[in-house]
């Protein structure tokens, strides 16, 4: 089979020991993918949310959030009681992954645990 064309790049980031009070802060998040979006130089589409704080699972307890963006998708898992953030960034317009993981890494205030570039193909 012969590689075709780069199609974009998925960047996911694995984020430990967040800083609590923004991890429940809807505005914060908000916040947070507006920045990502203008530091990425992306169109926001739409953005849907889910939220459940209360669940007796901590894996389970937080908000999630999917961020359309015209060249594909942003996804954000926030687990608040474990202080833990995961994000997927994917993208057929190039992005700097640096400064995204930089961005990220200061707005959650934690630690990078994990980060993974991939090329599309």
């Amino acid at each position: 089979m012969s590689e075709k064309a780069n199609y974009g790049t998925e960047l996911i980031v694995d984020l430990h020991g967040c800083d609590a009070k923004i991890l429940t802060n809807i505005h914060s998040i908000g916040k947070f993918l507006d920045e990502l979006c203008e530091l990425i130089g992306m169109e926001k589409v739409e953005r849907y949310w889910w939220q459940d704080l209360e669940n007796e699972e901590d894996h389970l307890a937080g908000i999630s959030v999917v961020q359309f963006i015209k060249t594909s998708s942003i996804t954000l898992h926030v687990l608040t009681r474990m202080e833990r953030v995961y994000m997927n960034l994917f993208s057929c317009k190039d992005f700097d992954t640096t400064a995204t993981v930089n961005l990220i890494k200061s707005w959650s205030r934690g630690t990078v645990k994990t980060s993974i570039v991939l090329a599309r193909v």
